[in-house]
């Protein structure tokens, strides 16, 4: 590549990563899934400051138009891998917090009624 890679390079890039992106959600390899995650969010940075080629091809386009429907079709697998997986976490967590809060409030309740108890 010559300094800084154009656009067209960028959205291949991309969906090379989007591709493994699925490949890691179907088996759930969180970690790398997190990482593949990292390198798009890198390249969408670089993406987003790269000038657009205005004497680009209409080849160029069409490519361009064609990677963009391919990660977005990636996205939407991942998603649906994932998502399951979060609904898991999200109703773990919600009934370890749930958990909790009737503890602490057990035990808040049972140290005010303790000294009532005694007669102190």
């Amino acid at each position: 590549m010559h300094g800084m890679p154009s656009q067209i390079e960028l959205y291949e890039e991309m969906s090379l990563l989007s591709a493994r992106m699925v490949e890691a959600a179907r088996a759930s390899e969180w970690d790398e899934l997190i990482e593949l995650e990292r390198g798009v969010t890198g390249l969408r940075n670089t993406l987003m400051a790269t000038p657009e080629d205005r004497n680009a091809p209409a080849t160029d386009l069409e490519r361009k138009r064609s990677l963009i429907r391919r990660i977005l079709e990636d996205d939407a697998e991942v998603r649906r891998h994932t998502e399951p997986w979060m609904e898991h976490v999200r109703k773990y967590l919600g009934n370890s917090t749930r958990r909790r809060d009737v503890e602490k409030a057990y035990a808040a309740g049972a140290g005010e009624a303790d000294p009532g108890r005694f007669g102190a």
